[in-house]
């Protein structure tokens, strides 16, 4: 009897150090964004960026298309907070959205995204220029 309650006990223990040794681990850190964006029916956007990460900062490129109402130019930077990032390319990726919004001189902007990594980025901040847009878009953020 005393064997087998050593042996369970032992197999719990196993069970629960395996449990903590795959558990995702994981983080997150802050982004700057700075995003210039212009068109007409088609749109393009691009820009760049910093993410800070475990004390570390990277450089980032954004890249972007349009599609749908889009008329005008724009300039946006966007700060925040990045989630359920393991390494620093985990922020690297495609981020899809659909939206409207119209900006004349300088508004605010705030917008949720997600990435096929599961990187949740959680930015907010301003928009310069004109710009009335409504459209599906895609944000492309790569690793300089």
């Amino acid at each position: 009897m005393k064997i087998a309650s050593t042996l369970r006990a032992a197999l719990v223990a196993l069970a629960a150090l395996a449990g903590l040794s795959t558990a995702a681990q994981a983080d997150g850190g802050t982004v700057v964004l700075t995003i210039y964006k212009a068109g007409w029916i088609i749109g393009g956007s691009g820009g760049s960026g910093v993410l800070n990460f475990r004390g570390r900062s990277y450089s980032l490129s954004t890249g972007g298309l349009d599609y749908g109402l889009v008329f005008g130019g724009s300039k946006t930077v966007l700060r925040g907070r990045v989630s359920n990032i393991n390494r620093p390319s985990d922020v690297a990726g495609v981020y899809g959205a659909a939206g409207a919004g119209l900006a004349v001189g300088r508004g605010a902007r705030a917008i949720v995204l997600t990435n096929q990594k599961g990187a949740v980025l959680e930015l907010s901040g301003y928009q310069t220029g004109l710009m009335a847009n409504a459209d599906l878009s895609g944000l492309a953020i790569t690793m300089r």
